[in-house]
């Protein structure tokens, strides 16, 4: 399935991989510098279709939808194996497009966990990283300190079964109004973004789409779960999204020791609230604000503390050889690609045409 509704300049088209029919946004000119474009949870390639537009041509620029969403083919996730399956299916993309060979991969949230594992199944292919608000190294839920460690042994408060249903039902009905605070459009209003600016209302349906065209289910969005005698009585399934970034099956720490290792651009919203260190989707976070009973104490299940997380990780991987440079933008949310879209590409072209770092392009 293709659109017809892309922005000038932008191309939608679908390719067959040995893994899924894969549908992605394209770009530029097939012969210029390759730049892979991944996106996060409930979320497809339209949130990069405006900084595509604009992007230079002297770059190629490729953004697929992951399996279950956009539209691309739906096929389970297994979460046993972490992020392996959507990094497994962008190695298949990249590599049919004949794209796999030194591409800068950006990674947006959960996209950003897929990026890093991507460099840490193929760090000799990876040009360039481009992180932008990325998902934890930890991944997301359920541990309390910079070095990962969790609350509970079997991972309790983080999973497939701590999603608000009222958004769930809200996705799988395809549901356009903003009635209730967990409706769709609220979420995408409220949390996607810094509330107090907001979305381009010309653009905020189609990024709307962009959220309803999510698979729902026990295999895809947000994922089975089980019970556990821990706080909050929820524990990790076997399947689906939520349960591939718990950090029972999601540890991208590993990607401290690859070689060689490509410069890491750090980008993240000064407001995100969705990737924080008192994330407002986290159990410890709603916890401590009493929206969910029991919390057992700051000691026990604190906030998890992502972005100190991943500043540790990026630390040691600057002390193993690697370089890395974390940009705090302000104005923006979880979406700065999307928010100051301007500054977003400046840096995007600044690294792609290799004035960043020190080693790029060597």
């Amino acid at each position: 399935m293709t659109r017809d509704d892309t922005l000038s300049g932008v191309e939608s088209r679908t390719v067959d991989t040995d893994r899924l029919e894969t549908h992605y946004l394209e770009s530029g000119d097939p012969d210029g510098r390759p730049v892979a474009f991944v996106h996060g949870n409930v979320s497809s390639s339209r949130f990069f279709e405006d900084v595509m537009a604009d992007l230079s041509d002297a770059y190629y620029a490729v953004a697929p939808d992951l399996r279950g969403y956009g539209d691309s083919e739906t096929e389970p996730i297994d979460a046993t194996k972490g992020l392996a399956d959507l990094t497994g299916d962008l190695r298949a993309f990249l590599s049919e497009l004949g794209l796999d060979d030194e591409p800068t991969v950006v990674g947006w949230s959960n996209g950003g966990g897929v990026a890093m594992d991507y460099a840490i199944h193929h760090p000799e292919d990876v040009e360039s990283l481009l992180l932008i608000n990325p998902l934890s190294p930890y991944g997301f839920g359920g541990t309390k300190d910079v070095e990962g460690t969790p609350c509970f042994d079997d991972y309790a408060g983080s999973g497939g079964g701590l999603s608000n249903q009222q958004f769930v039902s809200g996705l799988e009905t395809r549901d356009r109004d903003v009635v209730g605070n967990a409706s769709p459009r609220a979420i995408l209003r409220s949390f996607y973004v810094d509330p107090t600016h907001g979305f381009d209302s010309e653009r905020e349906e189609s990024y709307l789409t962009g959220l309803l065209d999510t698979a729902i289910g026990p295999e895809n969005y947000p994922g089975n779960s089980t019970e556990s005698d821990n706080w909050p009585g929820v524990a990790p399934g076997n399947a689906g999204v939520n349960n591939a970034v718990s950090p029972k099956y999601c540890d991208l720490s590993g990607i401290v020791e690859i070689e060689p290792k490509p410069p890491i651009l750090w980008l993240r919203g000064a407001t995100d609230q969705i990737v924080s260190n008192e994330s407002v989707f986290d159990m410890g976070t709603l916890g401590r604000l009493g929206e969910v009973e029991g919390w057992p104490g700051e000691d026990v299940f604190p906030p998890q503390p992502m972005v100190d997380q991943t500043r540790a990780v990026f630390d040691e991987y600057a002390d193993a050889g690697g370089e890395y440079e974390e940009v705090v933008l302000e104005g923006a949310g979880h979406t700065p690609h999307v928010e100051v879209r301007g500054e977003f590409r400046a840096h995007l072209e600044s690294l792609l045409a290799g004035e960043r770092f020190s080693n790029e392009g060597s």
